[in-house]
Protein backbone atom coordinates (compact mmCIF):
# COMPACT_ATOMS: atom_id res chain seq x y z
CA UNK A 1 0.00 0.00 0.00
CA UNK A 2 0.94 3.67 -1.17
CA UNK A 3 2.52 5.80 1.69
CA UNK A 4 0.74 8.10 4.12
CA UNK A 5 1.86 11.62 2.34
CA UNK A 6 1.43 14.99 2.86
CA UNK A 7 3.76 17.78 1.58
CA UNK A 8 5.48 15.05 -1.37
CA UNK A 9 1.45 14.20 -2.08
CA UNK A 10 1.65 16.54 -4.97
CA UNK A 11 4.59 15.41 -6.68
CA UNK A 12 3.95 15.12 -10.31
CA UNK A 13 5.39 11.52 -10.99
CA UNK A 14 4.94 9.08 -8.26
CA UNK A 15 5.15 5.19 -8.23
CA UNK A 16 1.70 3.35 -8.89
CA UNK A 17 -0.76 2.42 -6.49
CA UNK A 18 -0.19 -1.02 -7.01
CA UNK A 19 3.46 -0.50 -6.69
CA UNK A 20 6.57 -2.87 -5.04
CA UNK A 21 7.88 -2.74 -1.83
CA UNK A 22 10.64 -3.20 0.18
CA UNK A 23 8.92 -6.44 1.28
CA UNK A 24 8.75 -7.63 -2.37
CA UNK A 25 12.86 -7.08 -2.83
CA UNK A 26 13.02 -9.12 0.69
CA UNK A 27 11.70 -11.62 -0.26
CA UNK A 28 12.81 -12.37 -4.01
CA UNK A 29 16.46 -11.81 -2.77
CA UNK A 30 16.20 -14.63 0.00
CA UNK A 31 19.36 -17.75 -0.79
CA UNK A 32 19.55 -21.06 0.29
CA UNK A 33 21.70 -23.74 1.03
CA UNK A 34 21.16 -25.81 -2.05
CA UNK A 35 23.57 -27.01 -4.64
CA UNK A 36 25.06 -31.11 -5.39
CA UNK A 37 24.80 -33.50 -2.16
CA UNK A 38 28.16 -33.47 -1.43
CA UNK A 39 28.32 -29.18 -1.23
CA UNK A 40 25.09 -29.85 0.61
CA UNK A 41 26.18 -32.36 3.27
CA UNK A 42 29.39 -30.19 3.92
CA UNK A 43 27.11 -27.09 4.82
CA UNK A 44 28.01 -25.08 1.55
CA UNK A 45 31.60 -24.46 3.34
CA UNK A 46 33.12 -24.30 -0.40
CA UNK A 47 34.79 -21.35 -0.25
CA UNK A 48 38.05 -22.38 -0.22
CA UNK A 49 38.09 -25.70 -1.10
CA UNK A 50 36.15 -25.86 -5.12
CA UNK A 51 36.53 -29.09 -7.36
CA UNK A 52 32.52 -29.21 -6.93
CA UNK A 53 29.85 -28.15 -9.75
CA UNK A 54 28.08 -26.07 -7.13
CA UNK A 55 31.39 -23.73 -6.97
CA UNK A 56 29.94 -22.35 -10.17
CA UNK A 57 27.27 -20.08 -8.31
CA UNK A 58 29.58 -19.86 -5.41
CA UNK A 59 33.52 -19.14 -5.61
CA UNK A 60 34.25 -19.39 -9.23
CA UNK A 61 37.63 -19.97 -8.55
CA UNK A 62 36.65 -23.44 -7.54
CA UNK A 63 36.14 -24.47 -11.05
CA UNK A 64 40.52 -23.85 -11.09
CA UNK A 65 40.90 -26.81 -9.24
CA UNK A 66 39.45 -29.47 -11.46
CA UNK A 67 42.42 -31.78 -13.13
CA UNK A 68 39.77 -33.49 -15.18
CA UNK A 69 36.37 -32.65 -17.38
CA UNK A 70 32.72 -33.62 -15.03
CA UNK A 71 29.60 -34.20 -15.56
CA UNK A 72 26.89 -34.26 -12.95
CA UNK A 73 23.29 -34.16 -12.27
CA UNK A 74 21.65 -34.13 -8.74
CA UNK A 75 17.79 -34.56 -7.86
CA UNK A 76 16.11 -32.75 -4.56
CA UNK A 77 13.46 -34.25 -3.01
CA UNK A 78 12.65 -31.99 -0.05
CA UNK A 79 9.16 -32.79 2.59
CA UNK A 80 8.49 -29.52 4.43
CA UNK A 81 6.25 -28.67 7.53
CA UNK A 82 4.83 -25.51 8.54
CA UNK A 83 3.46 -25.29 12.01
CA UNK A 84 2.02 -21.80 13.07
CA UNK A 85 1.27 -20.38 17.00
CA UNK A 86 -1.86 -18.87 15.64
CA UNK A 87 -2.70 -21.99 13.31
CA UNK A 88 -5.95 -24.04 14.17
CA UNK A 89 -9.27 -25.72 12.35
CA UNK A 90 -11.49 -23.46 11.72
CA UNK A 91 -13.45 -23.76 8.81
CA UNK A 92 -13.14 -27.26 7.45
CA UNK A 93 -15.02 -25.61 4.23
CA UNK A 94 -11.58 -23.34 3.55
CA UNK A 95 -9.68 -26.77 3.67
CA UNK A 96 -7.55 -24.94 6.48
CA UNK A 97 -5.41 -27.64 8.89
CA UNK A 98 -2.07 -27.04 11.24
CA UNK A 99 0.02 -28.19 10.39
CA UNK A 100 0.24 -27.64 6.44
CA UNK A 101 2.52 -29.43 4.40
CA UNK A 102 4.17 -29.61 1.43
CA UNK A 103 6.60 -31.79 -0.75
CA UNK A 104 9.43 -30.31 -3.86
CA UNK A 105 11.03 -32.00 -6.29
CA UNK A 106 13.58 -30.22 -8.15
CA UNK A 107 16.75 -30.71 -10.36
CA UNK A 108 18.83 -29.06 -7.83
CA UNK A 109 22.09 -28.71 -10.29
CA UNK A 110 23.48 -30.41 -13.60
CA UNK A 111 26.60 -29.17 -14.92
CA UNK A 112 29.69 -29.70 -17.16
CA UNK A 113 33.16 -28.62 -16.34
CA UNK A 114 36.11 -28.92 -19.21
CA UNK A 115 39.49 -28.88 -18.15
CA UNK A 116 42.47 -28.15 -20.26
CA UNK A 117 46.22 -29.04 -19.48
CA UNK A 118 48.45 -26.88 -19.86
CA UNK A 119 52.35 -26.56 -19.90
CA UNK A 120 53.98 -23.88 -17.28
CA UNK A 121 52.79 -22.03 -14.47
CA UNK A 122 49.27 -21.81 -16.67
CA UNK A 123 48.85 -25.60 -15.24
CA UNK A 124 44.71 -25.58 -16.23
CA UNK A 125 42.76 -23.37 -18.24
CA UNK A 126 39.14 -24.96 -17.26
CA UNK A 127 35.38 -23.40 -18.26
CA UNK A 128 32.08 -24.69 -17.20
CA UNK A 129 28.41 -24.16 -17.48
CA UNK A 130 25.77 -24.92 -14.76
CA UNK A 131 21.59 -24.80 -14.18
CA UNK A 132 21.21 -24.29 -10.68
CA UNK A 133 18.21 -24.11 -8.65
CA UNK A 134 19.16 -21.20 -6.03
CA UNK A 135 15.91 -20.57 -4.33
CA UNK A 136 12.52 -22.24 -3.88
CA UNK A 137 9.75 -20.12 -2.35
CA UNK A 138 7.61 -22.30 -1.81
CA UNK A 139 5.68 -21.89 1.17
CA UNK A 140 2.16 -22.76 2.69
CA UNK A 141 0.43 -21.78 6.36
CA UNK A 142 -2.65 -20.24 8.01
CA UNK A 143 -3.04 -18.65 11.51
CA UNK A 144 -5.98 -17.91 13.27
CA UNK A 145 -6.24 -15.15 15.81
CA UNK A 146 -9.09 -15.17 18.34
CA UNK A 147 -10.40 -11.50 19.55
CA UNK A 148 -8.16 -9.62 17.60
CA UNK A 149 -7.25 -6.10 19.33
CA UNK A 150 -7.98 -4.41 15.95
CA UNK A 151 -9.39 -4.53 12.59
CA UNK A 152 -7.69 -4.37 8.97
CA UNK A 153 -10.51 -1.72 8.45
CA UNK A 154 -9.79 0.46 10.95
CA UNK A 155 -6.05 0.53 9.35
CA UNK A 156 -7.43 1.06 6.13
CA UNK A 157 -9.41 3.88 7.69
CA UNK A 158 -6.78 5.51 9.31
CA UNK A 159 -4.46 5.89 6.08
CA UNK A 160 -6.97 6.65 3.51
CA UNK A 161 -8.61 9.75 6.44
CA UNK A 162 -4.60 10.76 6.39
CA UNK A 163 -4.79 10.67 2.37
CA UNK A 164 -7.27 13.27 2.52
CA UNK A 165 -9.47 11.17 0.39
CA UNK A 166 -13.13 12.09 -0.55
CA UNK A 167 -15.88 9.15 -1.24
CA UNK A 168 -16.70 10.80 -4.23
CA UNK A 169 -13.07 10.30 -5.32
CA UNK A 170 -13.28 5.99 -4.21
CA UNK A 171 -16.88 5.66 -6.01
CA UNK A 172 -17.53 4.41 -9.14
CA UNK A 173 -19.62 6.55 -11.79
CA UNK A 174 -20.89 5.35 -15.18
CA UNK A 175 -17.88 7.44 -16.37
CA UNK A 176 -15.46 6.96 -14.16
CA UNK A 177 -13.40 4.37 -12.58
CA UNK A 178 -11.33 4.97 -9.38
CA UNK A 179 -8.61 2.85 -10.09
CA UNK A 180 -8.02 4.55 -13.12
CA UNK A 181 -7.76 8.14 -12.31
CA UNK A 182 -4.89 9.63 -12.80
CA UNK A 183 -4.61 10.81 -8.95
CA UNK A 184 -3.35 7.21 -8.28
CA UNK A 185 -5.51 6.40 -4.82
CA UNK A 186 -5.07 3.39 -3.16
CA UNK A 187 -6.36 0.17 -4.43
CA UNK A 188 -6.91 -0.99 -1.13
CA UNK A 189 -8.81 2.14 0.18
CA UNK A 190 -10.93 1.68 -3.01
CA UNK A 191 -11.49 -2.04 -2.65
CA UNK A 192 -12.57 -0.88 0.71
CA UNK A 193 -15.27 1.30 0.45
CA UNK A 194 -16.69 0.02 -2.36
CA UNK A 195 -17.23 -3.49 -0.25
CA UNK A 196 -18.21 -0.76 2.76
CA UNK A 197 -15.48 -2.64 5.15
CA UNK A 198 -14.56 1.63 5.33
CA UNK A 199 -18.02 4.33 5.54
CA UNK A 200 -17.38 8.02 5.73
CA UNK A 201 -17.27 9.13 9.37
CA UNK A 202 -20.87 11.14 10.22
CA UNK A 203 -19.90 13.59 12.63
CA UNK A 204 -16.38 14.72 10.52
CA UNK A 205 -14.13 14.43 7.69
CA UNK A 206 -12.53 10.93 6.86
CA UNK A 207 -13.57 7.47 7.22
CA UNK A 208 -14.26 4.90 9.61
CA UNK A 209 -13.78 1.32 9.74
CA UNK A 210 -16.02 -1.78 11.22
CA UNK A 211 -14.92 -2.05 14.33
CA UNK A 212 -16.22 -0.26 17.36
CA UNK A 213 -16.38 -0.09 21.31
CA UNK A 214 -17.71 -3.26 22.39
CA UNK A 215 -16.76 -4.85 19.36
CA UNK A 216 -15.29 -8.78 19.04
CA UNK A 217 -14.15 -10.36 16.19
CA UNK A 218 -11.54 -13.03 14.66
CA UNK A 219 -8.62 -13.20 12.27
CA UNK A 220 -8.16 -16.09 9.38
CA UNK A 221 -5.25 -15.64 7.16
CA UNK A 222 -4.05 -18.29 4.53
CA UNK A 223 -0.95 -17.81 2.45
CA UNK A 224 0.25 -20.09 -0.05
CA UNK A 225 4.04 -18.69 -2.16
CA UNK A 226 5.16 -20.79 -5.05
CA UNK A 227 8.44 -20.20 -7.28
CA UNK A 228 12.05 -20.23 -7.74
CA UNK A 229 14.84 -18.62 -8.66
CA UNK A 230 17.02 -20.51 -11.43
CA UNK A 231 20.71 -19.22 -12.60
CA UNK A 232 22.48 -20.45 -15.70
CA UNK A 233 26.22 -20.16 -15.18
CA UNK A 234 29.08 -19.57 -17.45
CA UNK A 235 32.64 -20.29 -15.31
CA UNK A 236 35.67 -19.88 -16.10
CA UNK A 237 38.60 -20.39 -14.31
CA UNK A 238 42.49 -21.54 -13.73
CA UNK A 239 45.42 -23.16 -11.77
CA UNK A 240 48.87 -21.34 -11.26
CA UNK A 241 51.70 -23.41 -9.93
CA UNK A 242 49.28 -25.18 -8.23
CA UNK A 243 49.10 -22.14 -5.41
CA UNK A 244 47.09 -19.58 -7.24
CA UNK A 245 43.20 -20.76 -8.29
CA UNK A 246 41.21 -18.35 -10.10
CA UNK A 247 38.04 -17.71 -11.28
CA UNK A 248 35.42 -15.35 -12.98
CA UNK A 249 31.71 -16.23 -13.50
CA UNK A 250 28.78 -14.76 -15.52
CA UNK A 251 25.14 -15.66 -14.01
CA UNK A 252 21.92 -15.21 -15.77
CA UNK A 253 18.73 -15.93 -14.13
CA UNK A 254 14.87 -16.68 -14.64
CA UNK A 255 12.70 -15.60 -11.40
CA UNK A 256 8.90 -16.66 -11.02
CA UNK A 257 7.22 -15.79 -7.72
CA UNK A 258 3.69 -16.36 -7.40
CA UNK A 259 1.37 -15.51 -3.48
CA UNK A 260 -2.53 -16.27 -2.98
CA UNK A 261 -3.74 -14.37 0.20
CA UNK A 262 -6.57 -14.57 2.13
CA UNK A 263 -7.16 -12.59 5.14
CA UNK A 264 -10.78 -12.92 6.71
CA UNK A 265 -12.42 -11.12 10.15
CA UNK A 266 -15.77 -12.16 11.70
CA UNK A 267 -16.70 -9.45 13.95
CA UNK A 268 -19.85 -8.99 16.22
CA UNK A 269 -20.80 -6.00 17.52
CA UNK A 270 -19.42 -4.28 14.33
CA UNK A 271 -19.88 -0.53 13.20
CA UNK A 272 -21.87 -2.14 9.57
CA UNK A 273 -23.31 0.91 6.80
CA UNK A 274 -26.77 -1.08 6.41
CA UNK A 275 -30.61 0.05 5.98
CA UNK A 276 -29.65 3.47 4.98
CA UNK A 277 -27.13 4.10 7.81
CA UNK A 278 -24.70 3.19 10.29
CA UNK A 279 -26.09 0.39 12.84
CA UNK A 280 -24.41 -2.20 15.45
CA UNK A 281 -24.55 -5.79 13.48
CA UNK A 282 -22.41 -8.59 12.39
CA UNK A 283 -19.57 -8.39 9.51
CA UNK A 284 -17.48 -10.90 7.64
CA UNK A 285 -15.23 -10.18 4.66
CA UNK A 286 -12.99 -11.70 3.12
CA UNK A 287 -10.04 -10.36 1.29
CA UNK A 288 -8.35 -12.76 -1.47
CA UNK A 289 -5.22 -11.65 -2.98
CA UNK A 290 -3.33 -13.06 -6.01
CA UNK A 291 0.10 -11.70 -7.28
CA UNK A 292 2.79 -12.80 -9.54
CA UNK A 293 6.48 -12.00 -10.31
CA UNK A 294 8.35 -12.73 -13.53
CA UNK A 295 11.45 -11.80 -14.63
CA UNK A 296 15.27 -12.00 -15.31
CA UNK A 297 18.43 -10.91 -13.98
CA UNK A 298 22.35 -11.17 -14.70
CA UNK A 299 24.88 -11.00 -12.33
CA UNK A 300 28.84 -11.64 -12.47
CA UNK A 301 31.21 -13.57 -9.62
CA UNK A 302 35.30 -13.18 -9.14
CA UNK A 303 36.96 -15.37 -6.83
CA UNK A 304 40.61 -16.59 -6.14
CA UNK A 305 41.77 -18.94 -3.91
CA UNK A 306 45.46 -19.78 -2.37
CA UNK A 307 47.06 -23.15 -1.12
CA UNK A 308 50.28 -21.27 0.24
CA UNK A 309 51.09 -25.46 1.50
CA UNK A 310 49.37 -28.77 1.00
CA UNK A 311 47.35 -28.52 4.01
CA UNK A 312 46.11 -24.89 3.75
CA UNK A 313 43.23 -23.42 1.48
CA UNK A 314 42.64 -19.88 1.97
CA UNK A 315 39.07 -18.67 -0.37
CA UNK A 316 37.93 -15.54 -1.43
CA UNK A 317 35.08 -14.44 -3.57
CA UNK A 318 32.54 -11.40 -4.30
CA UNK A 319 29.56 -11.34 -6.04
CA UNK A 320 27.74 -8.15 -7.87
CA UNK A 321 23.68 -7.81 -6.92
CA UNK A 322 21.57 -9.47 -9.62
CA UNK A 323 20.47 -6.73 -11.68
CA UNK A 324 16.54 -7.85 -12.23
CA UNK A 325 14.25 -6.86 -14.60
CA UNK A 326 10.69 -7.89 -13.31
CA UNK A 327 7.05 -7.56 -14.05
CA UNK A 328 4.48 -7.47 -11.24
CA UNK A 329 0.68 -8.92 -12.02
CA UNK A 330 -2.21 -9.45 -9.73
CA UNK A 331 -5.51 -8.61 -8.87
CA UNK A 332 -7.96 -8.70 -5.36
CA UNK A 333 -11.27 -9.75 -4.26
CA UNK A 334 -13.60 -9.32 -1.47
CA UNK A 335 -16.47 -11.40 -0.51
CA UNK A 336 -18.45 -9.29 2.56
CA UNK A 337 -21.70 -9.84 4.45
CA UNK A 338 -22.82 -7.46 6.58
CA UNK A 339 -26.10 -7.47 8.99
CA UNK A 340 -27.78 -4.90 11.17
CA UNK A 341 -28.46 -7.37 14.90
CA UNK A 342 -31.24 -5.85 17.51
CA UNK A 343 -30.68 -6.28 21.03
CA UNK A 344 -31.54 -10.28 21.02
CA UNK A 345 -29.56 -10.95 18.24
CA UNK A 346 -32.41 -10.77 15.42
CA UNK A 347 -31.48 -9.84 12.05
CA UNK A 348 -33.11 -5.96 11.35
CA UNK A 349 -33.89 -4.96 7.76
CA UNK A 350 -31.43 -6.64 5.05
CA UNK A 351 -28.36 -7.35 5.24
CA UNK A 352 -25.97 -6.42 3.08
CA UNK A 353 -23.69 -8.85 0.54
CA UNK A 354 -21.48 -8.81 -2.36
CA UNK A 355 -18.51 -8.97 -3.99
CA UNK A 356 -15.96 -6.49 -5.19
CA UNK A 357 -13.13 -6.96 -7.14
CA UNK A 358 -9.94 -4.54 -8.41
CA UNK A 359 -8.91 -3.99 -12.14
CA UNK A 360 -5.94 -6.22 -12.85
CA UNK A 361 -2.68 -4.38 -12.86
CA UNK A 362 0.52 -4.60 -14.48
CA UNK A 363 3.56 -2.50 -14.13
CA UNK A 364 7.46 -3.30 -14.84
CA UNK A 365 10.22 -2.66 -12.27
CA UNK A 366 13.69 -3.25 -11.10
CA UNK A 367 15.68 -4.43 -8.63
CA UNK A 368 18.73 -4.65 -7.38
CA UNK A 369 19.50 -7.85 -4.65
CA UNK A 370 22.46 -7.32 -2.18
CA UNK A 371 26.07 -8.41 -3.47
CA UNK A 372 27.69 -10.78 -1.33
CA UNK A 373 31.06 -11.20 0.06
CA UNK A 374 32.73 -14.98 1.51
CA UNK A 375 35.80 -15.64 2.76
CA UNK A 376 36.53 -19.31 3.15
CA UNK A 377 39.38 -21.39 5.59
CA UNK A 378 40.17 -24.76 4.83
CA UNK A 379 42.69 -27.68 6.48
CA UNK A 380 43.67 -31.21 4.75
CA UNK A 381 44.61 -33.26 7.38
CA UNK A 382 47.04 -35.97 5.10
CA UNK A 383 44.85 -37.49 2.66
CA UNK A 384 41.64 -38.99 4.79
CA UNK A 385 39.93 -35.43 5.90
CA UNK A 386 38.89 -31.95 5.45
CA UNK A 387 37.83 -29.37 7.55
CA UNK A 388 36.24 -26.32 6.03
CA UNK A 389 34.84 -23.06 7.60
CA UNK A 390 33.25 -20.11 5.59
CA UNK A 391 31.90 -16.60 6.25
CA UNK A 392 29.65 -15.20 4.37
CA UNK A 393 27.83 -11.37 4.22
CA UNK A 394 24.96 -10.47 2.29
CA UNK A 395 24.34 -6.55 2.02
CA UNK A 396 20.52 -6.45 2.39
CA UNK A 397 20.43 -2.93 3.14
CA UNK A 398 21.84 -1.99 -0.13
CA UNK A 399 18.89 -3.69 -2.20
CA UNK A 400 17.79 -1.05 -5.01
CA UNK A 401 14.60 -0.86 -6.88
CA UNK A 402 13.45 1.14 -9.52
CA UNK A 403 9.86 1.53 -11.17
CA UNK A 404 8.69 2.66 -14.72
CA UNK A 405 6.87 5.79 -15.15
CA UNK A 406 4.64 6.63 -18.05
CA UNK A 407 7.25 7.21 -20.24
CA UNK A 408 8.63 3.81 -19.83
CA UNK A 409 11.56 5.82 -18.26
CA UNK A 410 12.78 3.51 -14.94
CA UNK A 411 12.81 5.89 -11.79
CA UNK A 412 14.55 5.64 -7.98
CA UNK A 413 11.77 5.10 -5.99
CA UNK A 414 13.05 6.84 -3.13
CA UNK A 415 10.42 5.84 -0.44
CA UNK A 416 10.71 1.96 -1.29
CA UNK A 417 14.61 2.44 -1.13
CA UNK A 418 14.44 4.21 2.12
CA UNK A 419 12.13 1.25 3.57
CA UNK A 420 14.62 -0.95 2.78
CA UNK A 421 17.10 1.35 4.64
CA UNK A 422 14.77 1.42 7.63
CA UNK A 423 14.05 -2.30 7.99
CA UNK A 424 16.91 -4.54 6.41
CA UNK A 425 20.57 -4.87 7.02
CA UNK A 426 23.35 -7.05 6.20
CA UNK A 427 22.95 -10.57 7.28
CA UNK A 428 26.02 -12.86 8.39
CA UNK A 429 26.20 -16.46 7.57
CA UNK A 430 28.49 -19.14 8.74
CA UNK A 431 28.90 -22.09 7.42
CA UNK A 432 31.27 -25.68 9.01
CA UNK A 433 32.03 -28.69 6.75
CA UNK A 434 33.86 -31.87 7.22
CA UNK A 435 34.81 -34.38 5.42
CA UNK A 436 36.80 -37.98 6.20
CA UNK A 437 38.06 -40.55 3.61
CA UNK A 438 37.01 -44.29 5.24
CA UNK A 439 38.66 -45.80 2.15
CA UNK A 440 39.59 -44.64 -1.03
CA UNK A 441 36.49 -44.95 -2.72
CA UNK A 442 34.21 -44.20 0.35
CA UNK A 443 33.99 -40.66 1.90
CA UNK A 444 31.64 -39.96 4.64
CA UNK A 445 30.45 -35.85 5.37
CA UNK A 446 28.66 -33.34 7.59
CA UNK A 447 28.25 -29.82 7.92
CA UNK A 448 26.51 -26.89 9.45
CA UNK A 449 24.91 -23.39 8.53
CA UNK A 450 23.63 -20.82 9.96
CA UNK A 451 22.28 -17.45 8.88
CA UNK A 452 21.58 -14.18 10.65
CA UNK A 453 18.13 -12.67 10.39
CA UNK A 454 18.12 -9.28 7.87
CA UNK A 455 15.95 -7.66 9.30
CA UNK A 456 16.37 -4.85 11.94
CA UNK A 457 14.76 -4.97 15.27
CA UNK A 458 12.26 -2.20 14.61
CA UNK A 459 10.78 -3.42 12.05
CA UNK A 460 10.86 -7.13 13.46
CA UNK A 461 9.35 -5.75 16.67
CA UNK A 462 6.66 -4.41 14.83
CA UNK A 463 7.79 -1.18 16.20
CA UNK A 464 7.91 0.61 12.53
CA UNK A 465 4.82 1.14 10.32
CA UNK A 466 5.29 -1.47 7.38
CA UNK A 467 4.71 -0.27 3.96
CA UNK A 468 3.11 -2.93 1.48
CA UNK A 469 2.20 -2.65 -2.13
CA UNK A 470 -1.04 -3.76 -3.89
CA UNK A 471 -3.67 -4.35 -2.10
CA UNK A 472 -1.73 -7.31 0.19
CA UNK A 473 -1.04 -5.75 3.80
CA UNK A 474 0.23 -9.21 4.88
CA UNK A 475 4.23 -9.52 5.18
CA UNK A 476 6.55 -12.05 6.10
CA UNK A 477 10.21 -11.18 8.53
CA UNK A 478 12.48 -14.25 8.37
CA UNK A 479 14.54 -14.54 11.75
CA UNK A 480 17.44 -17.04 12.33
CA UNK A 481 17.68 -19.99 9.75
CA UNK A 482 20.13 -22.79 10.01
CA UNK A 483 20.84 -25.90 9.05
CA UNK A 484 22.28 -29.32 9.84
CA UNK A 485 23.48 -32.17 7.46
CA UNK A 486 24.92 -35.43 6.85
CA UNK A 487 25.84 -37.00 3.57
CA UNK A 488 28.67 -40.30 1.79
CA UNK A 489 29.87 -40.79 -1.73
CA UNK A 490 31.14 -43.60 -3.41
CA UNK A 491 34.32 -43.25 -6.50
CA UNK A 492 34.17 -46.14 -8.83
CA UNK A 493 36.70 -45.08 -11.58
CA UNK A 494 35.21 -42.15 -13.08
CA UNK A 495 32.07 -42.35 -11.65
CA UNK A 496 30.65 -40.60 -8.30
CA UNK A 497 27.69 -41.13 -6.37
CA UNK A 498 26.78 -38.22 -3.49
CA UNK A 499 24.09 -38.58 -1.20
CA UNK A 500 23.00 -36.15 1.49
CA UNK A 501 20.34 -35.72 4.20
CA UNK A 502 19.59 -31.32 5.20
CA UNK A 503 17.60 -30.76 7.37
CA UNK A 504 16.59 -26.63 7.31
CA UNK A 505 14.75 -25.26 10.22
CA UNK A 506 13.52 -21.56 9.25
CA UNK A 507 11.49 -18.86 11.98
CA UNK A 508 9.60 -16.43 11.09
CA UNK A 509 6.71 -14.19 12.08
CA UNK A 510 3.91 -13.23 9.67
CA UNK A 511 2.20 -10.30 10.36
CA UNK A 512 -1.70 -10.13 8.69
CA UNK A 513 -1.08 -6.16 8.35
CA UNK A 514 1.34 -3.66 10.13
CA UNK A 515 0.82 -1.89 14.01
CA UNK A 516 -0.20 1.32 13.55
CA UNK A 517 -1.03 4.16 15.95
CA UNK A 518 -0.63 2.14 18.92
CA UNK A 519 -2.71 -0.82 17.41
CA UNK A 520 -1.32 -4.29 17.52
CA UNK A 521 -2.28 -6.32 14.30
CA UNK A 522 -3.01 -10.04 14.24
CA UNK A 523 -0.15 -12.33 13.87
CA UNK A 524 1.50 -15.80 14.51
CA UNK A 525 4.95 -17.07 14.82
CA UNK A 526 5.93 -19.30 12.01
CA UNK A 527 8.03 -22.33 11.94
CA UNK A 528 9.19 -24.31 8.83
CA UNK A 529 11.17 -27.32 8.73
CA UNK A 530 12.51 -29.19 5.43
CA UNK A 531 13.74 -32.21 5.33
CA UNK A 532 15.45 -32.64 2.14
CA UNK A 533 17.04 -36.20 0.80
CA UNK A 534 20.11 -35.10 -2.00
CA UNK A 535 21.27 -36.94 -5.16
CA UNK A 536 24.26 -36.56 -7.31
CA UNK A 537 25.39 -38.53 -10.17
CA UNK A 538 28.55 -37.57 -11.81
CA UNK A 539 31.33 -38.69 -14.14
CA UNK A 540 34.49 -37.49 -14.04
CA UNK A 541 36.91 -37.94 -17.14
Amino acid sequence: MKKILTAVAALAIAAPAWAQSAIEAYTLSQTQLRGTARFMSMGGAFTALGGDLSTLNQNPAGIGVYRRSEIGVTLDISPSSFKTDGGRKYDPSLGLKNPESKTSVACNNFGYVGAVRLDGALRNFNWGVSYSRVASFDRVFNAYTPQASTSLTDYVAAYTTAEGVTPGELDFTDDYNPYQSPDDYDWLSILSYTSSMIAPNPTGAGFMGLSQPGSVGDALSKVRERGYVDEYSIDFGGNVSDVVYWGIGFGITDLSYTRDALYSESMSGARVDVNGGLHTGNANFDLNNSQRITGSGWNFKVGVIVKPINELRIGFAIHTPTWYSLTQTGMATTAYDYAQIDRDGNIVGTPLQGTQYTDDSYYNFRLNSPWRMMVGVAGVIGSQAIISLDYERQAFGDMHVKYQNDWGEYIDDDYVNGDIKDYFQATNIIRLGAEYRVTPAFSLRAGYSYAKTNVKSEAADGNLEIYTSGTNPAYTFDKDTYTISAGAGYRYKGFTIDAAYVYRNRQSTYHAFTNFQGNVAPSASLEQTTNSVVLTLGYRF
